[in-house]
């Protein structure tokens, strides 16, 4: 018996000594002084030696024991010690190296524009409103002098959610809402996302509109011409020449389109304004008197205009993009160059 106690130390010993990691010398200790370990399952033999013979070998299977315990702890130890000391070196910070820079975002081209335009109508006394995109089909259309099976409904195809729930084509829903709840004079600009289905280098199913309302007694349609000058002039320049041709809205009368010299050939004519010299940017007009009808302003006293333009189109203008999906992809060699 003593003998098999001596050849489970010296093996114990020799296990330890090959283990590698903490987890070894733990599976080790739990083979050998476990409740169900070898030195357990050897001690329960001690009933076969005789009453001479039993007392040494508790005290020698007592050493054996704490030897081990002992140097199953120290491994233990050793292994965390070298587990540190190399998570030390893996994880070493040179602080001599320089810090790695920051990159800083960029406002995007599209709300760029959007800042600059609203920026210039602040100044002509507009306020900005906002609405819910998910629309109901009376704002979106019939409010607007669109009613239901109106040819005009096919120049704006539309994204229906329920019958009479639609995703807004446009943001002139936004000023019959404020109408509703405003008596004139009002003057405000209604920018947000819009929904067509429509995808293309030039158009996308969902993109950025703005547009502007002024309503208040004695409004001309020389006032329109004269707001739509002064913003045209200060976003493209003074030397930017336009014009207004005739054109047809539902919710204005008259109407017109406005267009202004090609920003990429200066008028010589080239593919991007289809070699006429000229470029459409917005449409506009007074806005038409069943319109306020529907929100219960009088057409003889009050009068107004309307007008709206497309950002990504703007942006596509100022900045020489060909693309319209470069505004949607995030690729940040496109964006940083704004």
């Amino acid at each position: 018996m003593i003998g098999a106690l001596e050849e489970l130390q010296k093996q114990a010993e020799a296990e330890i000594n090959r283990a590698k990691t903490e987890e070894e010398i733990l599976a080790i200790k739990t083979k050998y002084l476990g409740r169900k370990g070898l030195l357990t399952h050897l001690l329960r033999n001690i009933k076969e030696l005789s009453p001479d013979e039993r007392p040494g070998f508790g005290k020698r299977s007592n050493e054996v024991k704490e030897a081990l315990s002992e140097q199953i702890e120290n491994s233990i130890k050793e292994k965390a010690s070298q587990k540190k000391s190399k998570a030390l070196i893996c994880e070493k910070i040179d602080v001599t190296l320089p810090g790695r820079g920051v990159k800083h975002g960029r406002v995007h081209p599209v709300v760029q524009v959007l800042e600059e335009i609203c920026r210039i109508f602040m100044k002509l006394g507009f306020s900005t409103v906002e609405g819910p995109e998910i629309e109901l089909d009376y704002y979106n259309f019939e409010a607007l002098n669109i009613p239901k099976n109106h040819p005009a409904r096919d120049m704006q195809d539309t994204f229906y959610i329920e019958e009479n729930i639609v995703l807004r084509t446009h943001t002139s829903p936004v000023q019959v809402r404020i109408m509703e709840k405003h008596r004139p004079p009002v003057r405000i600009l209604s920018p947000g996302r819009v929904y067509r289905p429509d995808s293309d280098i030039t158009h996308t199913p969902m993109f950025h509109q703005i547009e502007g309302l002024l309503v208040d007694r004695g409004v001309t349609f020389g006032d329109l011409k004269g707001a739509l000058t002064t913003f045209i002039k200060q976003f493209f320049g003074d030397a930017t020449a336009l014009r207004f041709r005739p054109s047809f809205f539902p919710f204005t009368e008259p109407s017109a389109e406005v267009d202004i010299q090609c920003v990429m050939c200066h008028g010589a004519g080239c593919r991007v304004c289809g070699h006429s010299g000229w470029l459409e940017i917005l449409g506009a007009g007074m806005v038409d008197p069943e319109v306020f009808k529907n929100v219960g302003y009088d057409a003889e006293e009050f009068t107004g205009f309307a007008f709206g333009l497309g950002l990504e189109r703007i942006a596509m203008l100022k900045y020489g993009i060909t693309d319209i999906r470069l505004f949607f992809e995030n690729d940040w060699r496109f964006l940083e160059q704004f």
